[in-house]
């Protein structure tokens, strides 16, 4: 079992930066697809980026500001968010899926980001 730890949401002005953390536990870190979402008020859970090894995948609304990257000597995944924008402010989840599952098999408890323009 997988347990994952989000932190580094909090309250921004609109064109700040701002890095998420997520550590994980409990699994073989490096060998896993670590992934970040994120929910909006009223709006479903999106992808925003995930990277496997050295292959990176972003969302079209974050390509070019938000930075996915991983420490797997310290068990971390981040996601550097940069030019900020309202539309950005959500609930970020963290999530891993291992080489076996074609779906995220786990998910943190997600971390508040809130983007004031």
């Amino acid at each position: 079992q997988v347990q994952l730890v989000e932190s580094g949401g909090r309250l921004v002005q609109a064109g700040d930066s701002l890095r998420l953390s997520c550590t994980a536990s409990g699994g073989t870190f490096s060998s896993y697809t670590m992934g970040w979402f994120r929910q909006a008020p009223g709006k479903e859970r999106e992808f925003v980026a995930q990277i496997r090894w050295d292959a990176l995948v972003y969302a079209d609304s974050v390509k070019d500001r938000f930075t996915i990257s991983r420490d797997n000597a310290k068990n971390t995944v981040y996601l550097q968010m940069n030019s900020l924008k309202s539309e950005d402010t959500a609930v970020y989840y963290c999530a891993a899926r291992s080489p076996a599952s074609s779906s995220f098999d786990y998910w943190g408890q997600g971390t508040q980001v809130t983007v004031s323009s």
